[in-house]
């Protein structure tokens, strides 16, 4: 990676007032921690706002402006990759969402769009059936919001019930998503197939996923198991 790219994506890194490590900066630009200290103090001393210390972690000011962005080829193969996932396995607003995008970056970056639209990469959406698709709406207005939701699920051996979720994440597993909750029946983590979730219905009660109910900690658990 040339200089100039590394100090940009160290920028870019630190963008949103974030604190990041030297060590998280190296490992992540795959460079030692020595080239990152050089690199911010160069930085620092042609004018960028970085605040921090060796030790301790950098972060970019709020009110510093980024300039136009630019992508590797590498790096617009996985936008591509990733817009065209989204495309074929996500629902139609997800969908709609990832055409725009394409559309936004074709507008800024006139050159990239041969890299974006014509990357030899097909995802195919036909595996997926309709029903997998459907609670995805509901469900990640339900998350933005933090709100509870009311869903009527068969379980493989057919037995159905009404359950109360917090929903805390979507997860895909190639041809099937599931949603991480807290589910208020069992007192405790569960997964549920989108596709065996029957009506489901977005609560004005909303959840607070503290730490002991977070996704992470749905994460944890699933490990663990």
């Amino acid at each position: 990676m040339r200089r100039a790219d590394r100090l940009f994506r160290i920028v870019t890194l630190l963008g949103g007032a974030r604190v990041m490590t030297a060590r998280q900066l190296a490992e992540l630009l795959e460079v030692s921690e020595r080239t990152i200290y050089r690199d911010v103090a160069d930085l620092i001393g042609s004018g960028t706002p970085i605040d921090g210390e060796a030790g301790v972690g950098y972060r970019l000011r709020r009110e510093y402006r980024l300039p136009p962005l630019h992508f590797s080829e590498d790096e617009l193969s996985a936008l591509a990759v990733g817009l065209r996932m989204v495309g074929g396995w996500a629902d139609p607003a997800l969908g709609r969402a990832a055409e725009l995008a394409l559309a936004r970056i074709d507008a800024v970056m006139p050159a990239a769009r041969r890299s974006l639209r014509d990357a030899p990469v097909i995802v195919p959406g036909f595996h997926v059936s309709p029903a997998m698709v459907a609670p995805l709406a509901s469900l990640r207005q339900a998350m933005a919001g933090a709100q509870k939701v009311r869903v009527a699920y068969v379980r493989a051996d057919g037995e159905a019930s009404q359950r109360v979720l917090w929903p805390l994440g979507l997860i895909f597993w190639g041809s099937s998503w599931t949603l991480g909750a807290w589910c208020e029946l069992r007192d405790d983590f569960r997964s549920f197939r989108l596709d065996r979730i029957g009506e489901i219905a977005i609560l004005s009660e909303r959840f607070d996923a503290s730490r002991g109910r977070r996704l992470q900690d749905y994460i944890d658990a699933v490990r663990c198991d």
